[in-house]
């Protein structure tokens, strides 16, 4: 006989990163932090800012598997969360209900979680506009969950196509969500020295004037470019 799993799987106790090195990738762009990375660690293009972003939001993921068209897990998430979280809630990618509305993101907001990330859908627009947390989702939709589990918290999950774990660190911006694994985070940090010195140095060459970077001329240069016409 196949036994009912529990309602909710809870993990509290996750390793968390340093808060040095969170408070480290404050105002880091997520291009940059991408490309501290190799060039991936971006979350799928889907997963859009509900509202414009004033500011880059960075903070410690407390994931969740909600499942589709459940939040049960998301209500603990935000009573196991510690000020400064992200909630990261995975769906499946579900968009037949929201996973969430105002009343919920107010309560976390109370908490001192400060942010939101989904890969599903969410309600109540103008409500989560004046609870003033950014939330990062696929859409918009009426319809509304239910709570009745199973789910998880502080396990990993998948989201827009990328693994995450709670203690990982979360960027977020207008360009989409980043995701640095904690395990990468003094990795990451030195790498962004060279690609803020990178960035310095080609942004101040193309406002003097630059057209074409010396390393695309040596290319086409070269003899690997054939043209045919």
């Amino acid at each position: 006989m196949i036994k009912d799993p529990p309602l909710l799987t809870i993990r509290r106790g996750f390793p968390r990163p340093r808060a040095k090195d969170v408070a480290a990738f404050a105002g880091v762009p997520t291009g940059h932090a991408v490309d501290a990375m190799g060039g991936r660690g971006g979350l799928d293009h889907g997963i859009k800012p509900l509202a414009p972003p004033t500011a880059v939001m960075v903070g410690v993921a407390i994931t969740c598997r909600a499942g589709p068209s459940d939040n049960l897990a998301l209500f603990a998430a935000i009573d196991a969360a510690k000020p400064g979280d992200i909630l990261v809630a995975a769906t499946d990618s579900f968009t037949a209900t929201a996973v969430t509305g105002d009343l919920l993101l107010g309560m976390a907001h109370n908490r001192g979680i400060r942010g939101f990330v989904t890969d599903g859908l969410v309600r109540d627009l103008v409500g989560i506009l004046a609870v003033g947390m950014p939330c990062y989702c696929r859409g918009l939709t009426p319809n509304s969950p239910d709570r009745s589990g199973p789910g998880t918290v502080g396990l990993p999950v998948v989201v827009g196509g990328v693994a995450i774990e709670s203690g990982d660190i979360v960027i977020a911006d207008g360009d989409g969500v980043v995701v640095v694994p904690r395990g990468r985070v003094a990795e990451v940090l030195k790498a962004l020295e060279d690609v803020r010195a990178a960035e310095t140095a080609l942004e101040a060459k193309v406002k003097a004037g630059l057209e074409v970077p010396d390393f695309i001329r040596a290319i086409l240069a070269s003899g690997r470019v054939a043209e045919i016409g």
